[in-house]
């Protein structure tokens, strides 16, 4: 049996799976302190005889295993995160092998085995609560001194967008501190879900998240790029793609933009769990 543990700023989705990267069972457990959520979460898995744990955790975290603070939770703006040793409180009650990594990059390794590993490379977006990024090329993440952190490069403003401070606690109106879930509140007083889709708030979430697919289709030039998240809906991926098409002005040849800028393979923002169970039964067979 394989452990995973997608570990986000609101809640962990812990999961249990075969070599298949079949679910055979699941449960959430609310992200509250982090004693008592990690206790949640080995309690749950202590009912099973996990082999390998394939953890995807929200950041920014520390994945260079030379590091003295591999497998800690560094400076996130969850202020009782920080520093936490989450991969060393998870071997302290499991001795098996550990495979630890963005949320990100385990929702990319997801649809990359999805796609039947078809793909050399594709970029994976999460927008909701944050905003990441995750890049796999040949089979690979990519990153050298750590993770890619895709969702805090700047973007140019929206002509209409000028006066929006940004909500990033460390650059403002990074891309994160503008098209974030939260970002609707601090705009307009209200939660995402509950905005008309005719708002033009869209428009100008669209032109941000173009630009961030523009800029890793010019420095990376990917085979795909995945938009999932609570925030990327089809209505916002459309207007993504015609800002894009602006934005690219037919500079590059690239694929249908319809196969090339798409929504996650897996269902109800799933990617993770399944690239958690792929990317655990990696290391165990090492």
């Amino acid at each position: 049996m394989l452990g995973s543990i997608e570990a986000g700023g609101t809640k962990f989705v812990c999961a249990v799976g075969n070599d298949n990267y079949q679910i055979i069972d699941q449960i959430t457990i609310p992200t509250t302190t982090p004693d008592e959520t990690l206790n949640k979460v080995i309690e749950y898995f202590k009912g099973f005889d996990i082999e390998a744990f394939g953890i995807a955790s929200f950041g920014p975290i520390e994945i260079r295993k030379d590091n003295s603070k591999y497998g800690y939770i560094t400076k996130t703006p969850k202020l009782k995160w920080q520093n936490y040793d989450l991969v060393g409180k998870i071997k302290q009650a499991f001795d098996v092998p550990i495979y630890f990594t963005t949320d990100v990059n385990g929702s990319a390794y997801g649809e990359y085995v999805l796609n039947n590993q078809k793909l050399n490379s594709l970029i994976y977006y999460t927008v909701g609560t944050g905003v990441g990024g995750g890049a796999i090329i040949n089979g690979e993440f990519l990153g050298g001194l750590g993770h890619p952190e895709m969702g805090h490069v700047l973007v140019k403003r929206h002509p209409n967008d000028i006066n929006f401070e940004g909500i990033c606690p460390f650059h403002n109106d990074c891309l994160e501190g503008l098209v974030s879930g939260p970002t609707f509140e601090a705009r307009l007083n209200q939660k995402g879900e509950n905005v008309s889709l005719d708002d033009p708030v869209w428009d100008i979430l669209a032109y941000y998240l173009a630009q961030a697919a523009l800029q890793t289709t010019l420095t990376i030039r990917p085979e795909k790029i995945i938009f999932g998240g609570s925030v990327v809906g089809e209505e916002l991926l459309a207007k993504i793609k015609e800002q894009f098409i602006k934005l690219l002005n037919d500079y590059i040849e690239l694929p249908n933009i319809d196969d090339y800028l798409v929504r996650p393979l897996a269902e109800n923002n799933g990617s993770a769990t399944i690239g958690n169970f792929a990317l655990a039964k990696r290391e165990l067979n090492k």
